[in-house]
């Protein structure tokens, strides 16, 4: 971007003459002072004027400029002229002038040590960790009372939520866990092959679906389609002030609005694992079958014998699990969103970040766990 540029020339009578030129915008910067501070500090002149015929558009960036001019001059006791200057321009510099800066004003940024950038992330990690575990306390009292049948929300945007987060996912769920598992069959094939046991691709495919990836895949894909659109909503919720006008009429936001998203995708993560699963067990048949010329009674009863019932409920109870944490984290960034368009967008991101952390946490636990357990 082209930059606004300053020069100064003595003439005969010892005035010194700066110009000004060009556009002066704040996002191209200003050009370097150093040059007219020498000729203030150096011989100083008789009187300062100022040429403005060759500027062509301004901002507060040529007033910053001239106002640490003017200072150096009135500190040389240098008288100056300031009809050369744009009229807009001698009235910010005298508005600037009639209320004097505060000795101490400005502090120089200083840059903060190691161990203050640790105490930060530390504070932050602190604070999050507390709000976290007071939503989850209220959460809790909030799943006593819709136990308890006292929970107060509106059984219409429950079973709407149910529909958002259940029919409707089932496209984007059916082309990524179709996909997934072609990618399993193709990749277990092409090293299977080498060994002459092409056959045992379906017992690939059935394993890696049903315990782990069309659990983890599901719970990622709704972390970016629906923890996101919580987030969001909860977020311009508290924008336009919802969630106080809940407060004052005396109706509980967690048990309104935070209880039936936490329902709706803990009911529908299950289902649509077990989708998944089915999906991805098609799109592996659909490689073995074409690639490996392998016949569909045949894979289908290696996937019989591979998968059992407890292989299969460990998935759809890790499927569950992901379905509270995602709706969780949501919720728990549109609560936390700050009162603008922009916090909006960031809790949001914030909301699919730690939903799928948490999905990959829970994994390596769950993983953990059921291989101690034996399962």
């Amino acid at each position: 971007m082209e930059r606004g540029e300053a020069s100064a020339a003595r003439s005969a009578d010892g005035t010194l003459l700066i110009r000004v030129a060009g556009p002066w915008h704040l996002q191209a910067g200003l050009p370097s002072p150093e040059a007219l501070q020498h000729e203030l500090q150096g011989r100083p002149p008789a009187r300062v004027a100022f040429d403005a015929t060759a500027l062509r558009s301004w901002d507060s960036s040529l007033v910053n400029f001239l106002v640490h001019v003017v200072e150096r001059c009135q500190e040389s006791g240098v008288p100056m002229d300031r009809e050369g200057l744009p009229s807009g321009v001698r009235r910010l510099i005298a508005l600037a002038e009639a209320v004097p800066e505060r000795k101490g004003a400005r502090v120089r940024a200083v840059s903060p040590s190691i161990l203050d950038r640790v105490g930060l992330v530390s504070t932050r990690v602190g604070e999050s960790l507390t709000a976290s575990l007071s939503l989850l306390g209220d959460v809790t009292r909030a799943l006593g009372q819709f136990a308890r049948r006292k929970a107060r929300y509106r059984s219409v945007d429950l079973l709407l939520l149910i529909q958002e987060a259940g029919a409707e996912a089932l496209p984007i769920v059916t082309l990524i866990s179709f996909l997934v598992g072609s990618i399993f069959a193709f990749v277990g094939a092409v090293q299977l092959q080498k060994f002459g046991a092409g056959v045992y691709v379906a017992d690939l495919v059935g394993i890696a679906m049903v315990r782990e990836m069309g659990a983890v895949m599901t719970g990622i894909v709704l972390a970016g389609r629906t923890g996101a659109a919580y987030a969001a909503q909860l977020g311009t919720m508290k924008v336009t002030q919802e969630i106080d006008a809940l407060t004052t009429m005396g109706i509980s936001p967690l048990e309104f609005l935070v209880l039936p998203r936490l329902i709706a995708l803990g009911l529908m993560m299950p289902l649509l694992c077990l989708y998944s699963d089915g999906v991805g067990i098609l799109g592996g048949a659909a490689v073995a079958i074409g690639m490996l010329h392998i016949p569909p009674v045949t894979y289908f009863q290696r996937i019989q014998a591979s998968v059992d019932l407890t292989m299969l409920s460990g998935g759809v109870f890790k499927a569950a699990v992901y379905g509270v944490l995602v709706a969780f984290a949501g919720c728990l960034r549109g609560l936390q969103s700050g009162a603008s368009a922009s916090a909006v967008g960031d809790a949001a991101t914030s909301a699919v970040v730690t939903s799928i952390v948490l999905i990959i946490t829970a994994c390596g636990i769950f993983a953990v766990a059921f291989y101690i357990l034996g399962i």
